[in-house]
């Protein structure tokens, strides 16, 4: 039989992927020129490592080794942003130390009791929630003659 101690796993790990940003124009029945109001994109969810002192054994990585924090969300119409991803919380023993699988290199000691933040989110992608440089210049060159 196995033993139940594990003191050894590879995982992989992803951070989640920004929102893309929206590309709308403000529509009303009485306002000739909306303009543009799309909104932002929210920033992805992050993969951070924290200790856990009532843990021993790294047990729980042997049967899930795929760890994906979520997306942010789109932004949409009237300037709304859309919403952060949530950051995946991965709890380990104190004293693991974390490798990167490629060079063996080692990235952190979790000895200390402070997290560590192995992946950052994507950021989110802009939205047209402002008119362009040119329509911006024309505006200012009219206004000062």
């Amino acid at each position: 039989m196995a033993s139940p101690f594990v003191d050894k796993v590879t995982i992989t790990v992803r951070a989640g992927d920004g929102g893309n940003g929206a590309v709308t124009f403000h529509r009303e029945k009485y306002v000739a020129a909306g303009g543009p109001d799309g909104g932002d994109g929210g920033r992805g969810g992050d993969i951070i490592f924290e200790v856990d002192d009532n843990m021993s054994t790294l047990m729980d990585f042997r049967y899930k080794r795929k760890y994906v924090a979520a997306n942010g969300a789109d932004g949409q119409g009237k300037r709304c942003s859309g919403r952060v991803g949530q950051s995946l919380h991965i709890r380990v023993p104190r004293g693991t130390l974390l490798r990167d699988a490629d060079s063996g290199a080692i990235m952190h000691d979790m000895s200390s009791g402070e997290p560590f933040v192995a992946a950052r989110g994507g950021r989110g992608g802009w939205g047209r929630a402002l008119p362009s440089p040119v329509c911006r210049a024309r505006a200012t060159r009219s206004c000062s003659s």
